[in-house]
């Protein structure tokens, strides 16, 4: 197993942030910001959110720390996605809300949505991932093809 390099780590930084500011957004949208502040006592969305993408952060490093293991970049944002879901939405969120965890619960519409959106964080991770990839191969060949 290859560990990521800082050049994966940065990407998968770049892609917490991404998918993080797209789901934060969805998060505000349904008024789920402060639930994310609620977990350390504060009723500020802007806590909230400066908690929100610091999750986000880890997560987008977690995720390329997964493509390590899982070479697809695909089955890795499924399996990323749906185990962000399960770890937070579903067991550490509520515990640290005080109210038991989630998982007798997790074919409830409201889960079925929150993994939906797990999923789709997972996803806009990966295919940040896989564009930065994309476009440093192709530097890679151009530099390649203009020193020759």
């Amino acid at each position: 197993m290859k560990f990521p390099d800082s050049r994966m780590v940065s990407y998968g930084i770049l892609g917490g942030v991404i998918g993080g500011i797209l789901f934060g957004i969805l998060m505000q949208m349904q008024g789920m910001i402060g639930m994310i502040a609620a977990m350390i006592g504060s009723e500020s969305t802007v806590v909230g959110w400066i908690i929100h993408m610091m999750i986000s952060i880890i997560f987008g490093i977690s995720f390329v720390a997964v493509t390590s293991f899982i070479h697809n970049l695909w089955a890795a944002a499924v399996v990323f996605g749906i185990a962000i879901w399960v770890v937070g939405p579903l067991v550490i969120m509520p515990l640290m809300l005080g109210m038991g965890t989630m998982v007798a619960q997790a074919f409830a519409p409201e889960q079925m949505m929150s993994l939906a959106t797990h999923l789709f964080f997972a996803f806009v991770v990966a295919v940040t991932v896989n564009l930065l990839k994309r476009n440093e191969k192709a530097d890679e060949k151009e530099f390649t093809l203009k020193t020759s």
